[in-house]
């Protein structure tokens, strides 16, 4: 014996899911992804430290590799302690129900009571 609930709809289902969170990634993805960001960070660094060592000749171009070398361990660091910003996800999401359509039936369900009868309509 099946018994219909009431949450049922006669209407035919969406193939998108409705998302009801805003769920963010895992801890081990998050940290994953910071790690990736220092070791990059600090790869480079290391070429321009190199850089600048190359290019001792050239002053400027050698002080402003250094300063690159010397600031992109902060940058690194602060990177890797920041927190991945939200993902702006264009989603399937819950939409209530006008309020003027809440109570209103679909046009083959509606039964009008008309002096003690019965009308389906």
């Amino acid at each position: 014996m099946h018994v219909a609930s009431s949450q049922q709809s006669a209407r035919p289902r969406k193939a998108e899911p409705v998302l009801i969170t805003q769920a963010e990634p895992s801890l081990v993805e998050q940290h994953a992804a910071r790690k990736k960001r220092y070791v990059i960070t600090m790869a480079v660094r290391a070429v321009s430290l190199v850089l600048a060592a190359a290019t001792y000749q050239i002053l400027w171009l050698a002080i402003v590799f250094a300063v690159l070398g010397t600031v992109l361990p902060w940058i690194a660091v602060v990177m890797a302690n920041d927190r991945p910003p939200k993902k702006k996800l264009d989603a399937h999401r819950y939409v209530p129900p006008r309020p003027d359509r809440i109570l209103e039936a679909p046009a083959r369900e509606r039964r009008v009571i008309e002096g003690g009868r019965v009308i389906d309509g």
